[in-house]
Parts: C-alpha cells; sequence; structure tokens
C-alpha cells in the first residue's frame, strides 16, 4: 500500500489517502501493538530540534503526511503525488471505519468536557461505534502506579484503536512508551476532536490547499499561536530551501 519517504529528517509513508485508513484498522483489527504519528510542520520541526524525538517519531508504524508543505516538497523533491492525510480528515474517518469494522476504540487525552459533546456526535454520526473508554489525565506526569493503572484500564477495556489527544510532542513520546504496553493502535490525533465536534472551526478548503490552515488557526488562536509559528515556520523554510540546494548540487 505505502511506501516510506525520508523528507527532512523524517521517514514519512507515501500512499493514497483510502490506503491509510485501510491499513491503521488492519493494525488495530491485529490486535498488536503499534502507534501512528500524524506529521505536520510542526512534529517536522521539533523532530529536527530533538533528535530523540526524531527517533519516536521514525519508529512509528505509520507516519502520515498531514501538513500541505510535506505533500508539496514530496512532489517537488520526489514527484511523489500525495494526498494530505491530515488529523482533521483522519479522526472521523477513522472512527467511521472503526463503527463499520466493528473496532473497540478509546479515547485517550483531551477535556473532559468533550465526552458529553462526543456522545452526541456519535449517536448522529457513528452509529455502532464500540466506545470503551474516553479518560483525560491530569496535566501533570502520572505517577508510575497512575500510568500501570492507565495501562491496565485500556487493555482490559478490549479497545484496539486507541485514540490519543495529548499534543505533539507529548503524544507521541506517550505512544513510543506504551509500544509494547498497550494491546492496540494508538493514533496521535492532536487537536482534531474539537474541530470534529464543531466546537472549533477548520479553515476553509482553498487555505488548507494553499498550505495556509496555519493562517487560519493563527488568526482564531494568536496569543497561544504566534510564537510557535513564527519559529516553526521559519525552520521549516530554512530546511525546505537547504534541502533544495542539496539535492541541486546531488545532481551535477
Amino acid at each position: 500500500m505505502k511506501q516510506r519517504q525520508h523528507f527532512l529528517g523524517l521517514e514519512v509513508d507515501t500512499g493514497p489517502y483510502p490506503s491509510f485508513i485501510h491499513e491503521i484498522g488492519k493494525l488495530a483489527k491485529e490486535k498488536g501493538s503499534a502507534y501512528v504519528c500524524v506529521a505536520n510542520v510542526h512534529m517536522l520541526v521539533e523532530a529536527y530540534q530533538e533528535q530523540e524525538f526524531a527517533k519516536v517519531v521514525n519508529a512509528a508504524d505509520i507516519v502520515t503526511p498531514d501538513g500541505m508543505p510535506i505533500c508539496l516538497g514530496l512532489e517537488h523533491f520526489y514527484g511523489i503525488k500525495q494526498d494530505r492525510v491530515a488529523g482533521m480528515n483522519l479522526l472521523p474517518d477513522l472512527l467511521a471505519n472503526a463503527a463499520t469494522k466493528k473496532i473497540p476504540v478509546y479515547i485517550y487525552g483531551g477535556d473532559p468536557k468533550l465526552k458529553p459533546l462526543f456522545d452526541t456526535y456519535a449517536q448522529t454520526h457513528l452509529p455502532g461505534l464500540d466506545l470503551r473508554g474516553f479518560y483525560c489525565p491530569p496535566f501533570r506526569p502520572l505517577s508510575e502506579k497512575e500510568e500501570n493503572q492507565v495501562v491496565k484500564q485500556i487493555n482490559d477495556s478490549g479497545a484496539q484503536l486507541i485514540l490519543v489527544s495529548l499534543g505533539c510532542p507529548k503524544q507521541e513520546k506517550w505512544m513510543a512508551a506504551m509500544k509494547g504496553r498497550i494491546n492496540g493502535c494508538m493514533v496521535g490525533i492532536g487537536g482534531a476532536m474539537p474541530v470534529m465536534l464543531g466546537i472549533k472551526k477548520r479553515a476553509p478548503v482553498w487555505m488548507q490547499k494553499a498550505s495556509l490552515e496555519w493562517l487560519y488557526r493563527l488568526l482564531q488562536e494568536p496569543a497561544r499561536l504566534h510564537k510557535r509559528y513564527l519559529v516553526t515556520n521559519t525552520i521549516f523554510v530554512y530546511l525546505y530551501i537547504k534541502e533544495f540546494f542539496n539535492i541541486r548540487i546531488k545532481k551535477k
């Protein structure tokens, strides 16, 4: 279904969008321990700045190309016309697939206030969804005892698809630490849940296609995001230009 392509420090899986839904569902059905990283520009830059985090992402069973800049870069540098596999699309589609294929789901992370809203959404849009748990951990680090209790709770629930909403890079590090301990396929969904539930609006399609979804989010939450995007986007542009010239030199 998919092949991995090295892109600016990340090993990104490529392939048509529906194949990612299929492969993640397959990992869940196999009842093994696996995790999926949904890679955007923020994650790529975090990996560039922290080598250990890069290892965490690249060790994932699947790394999806979330950000449009990543998809455009794959085409620009390697001629790969890649569908965007964004968390905002992936979340509702994975849930719909889980409802159809009878894959039990567990949601870990996010805001506890989302639970009743999710229940209402599921009743309308996801008939047949088997939700085995919805747990929002405290913001402080868990003790070893609490962590063991979480692992037992998730495993005892019988969930095969675990959707993790802790934010990057925390959720990716958590999933990597839980591989081999949690019996299911973990997927880092970041902040996709509030968008799916209609609490936050998503950028218009034209902004998504023009790689401007970050700008829309910035306009929604300028105080929280302005510093991150200023630094992140600057580093990404630097890495992109550097790779452009590296490839040109190699071709000579």
